[in-house]
């Protein structure tokens, strides 16, 4: 089953231009230095309503995300991460539906394969505090382990 999980710090909002439409384009890439894990995320702002078409640019940003990985553009942009082991990310502000659920547990499977993890993320359409209490000032103006929100 896909992982299907709530990332509640609002720490990583969508990049501007990110988006399934743009399935030429790797929307976020970081090395996390936490899990030792190096995370590809695309995003999903939009209502998970355009049917076919949405479904087919999941497929397509997948697929690139994919050739970005195994192709060697990875290993030439970043050779000293090779050996990381990769999670692609799919970075959405609403459950997709179950199609769209079918066709990554699908893919997860396949990608397990090649030793590259694969979750859904429910992000917030907006950030508004890292924990979602509203706080405004940036996480890194607070004491290290403190977020700001009034909780």
């Amino acid at each position: 089953m896909v992982s299907l999980r709530e990332d509640l710090t609002n720490n990583n909002p969508p990049p501007l231009g990110a988006g399934l439409e743009r399935t030429g384009m790797l929307d976020a890439f970081a090395h996390d230095t936490r899990e030792d894990v190096l995370v590809l995320a695309m995003f999903e702002t939009r209502p998970w309503e355009f049917g076919e078409r949405q479904l087919f640019q999941l497929q397509e940003k997948l697929n690139a995300y994919v050739s970005f990985i195994l192709d060697g553009e990875m290993k030439e942009n970043f050779p000293h991460l090779v050996e990381k082991p990769v999670r692609i990310e799919l970075r959405t502000t609403a459950e997709p539906p179950k199609r769209a659920m079918e066709f990554l547990e699908r893919a997860r499977e396949q990608l397990a394969l090649q030793r590259i993890g694969l979750e859904v993320v429910l992000i917030s359409e907006i950030a508004t505090g890292c924990c979602g209490g509203g706080g405004q000032t940036p996480p890194e103006s607070f004491p290290q382990g403190s977020c700001g929100c009034s909780h």
